[in-house]
């Protein structure tokens, strides 16, 4: 269940770049090729200064419905019940938008709106490659 929860909070942050990584690691089929270029095609989209914030509805129900996704996978593994996989690895989304969008707008008075959303991506995919390498 750690897992699931640790997965959805990291789709918080951005919403393909979580499960990429756990079905290319875990899963090599043509969808994890696709959530892959799905995650390249966010970290470059998230750079334009008119990309929509993660917090409106559109964007929390997109990082919800890929909490769930990542729960539902991890249990579909063996290491968790499906139901409270999904529905933890939902709501961790839910708080890692919002944690994420605190931090970010901090680290953008810090060090800038690009660098701040660069090192966001580097630690999404960092800790979330760490995450399902301990599954």
């Amino acid at each position: 269940m750690l897992v699931a929860i640790l997965l959805g909070f990291l789709a918080g942050l951005r919403t393909f770049t979580a499960p990429a990584v756990l079905w290319l690691m875990r899963r090599d089929t043509p969808l994890a090729y696709a959530l892959g270029v799905l995650a390249l095609v966010e970290y470059v989209a998230d750079l334009s200064p008119k990309a929509p914030a993660r917090t409106r509805p559109l964007g929390l129900v997109a990082r919800g419905c890929s909490g769930a996704f990542c729960g539902w996978t991890v249990a579909s593994l063996g290491t968790a019940p499906v139901a409270g996989a999904m529905l933890a690895g939902a709501v961790a989304a839910i708080i890692g938008a919002y944690v994420g969008l605190a931090i970010r707008s901090r680290a953008i008075t810090l060090i800038g709106r690009v660098p701040a959303g660069l090192l966001e991506d580097v630690i999404t995919a960092v800790a979330s490659v760490a995450v399902v390498a301990y599954v």
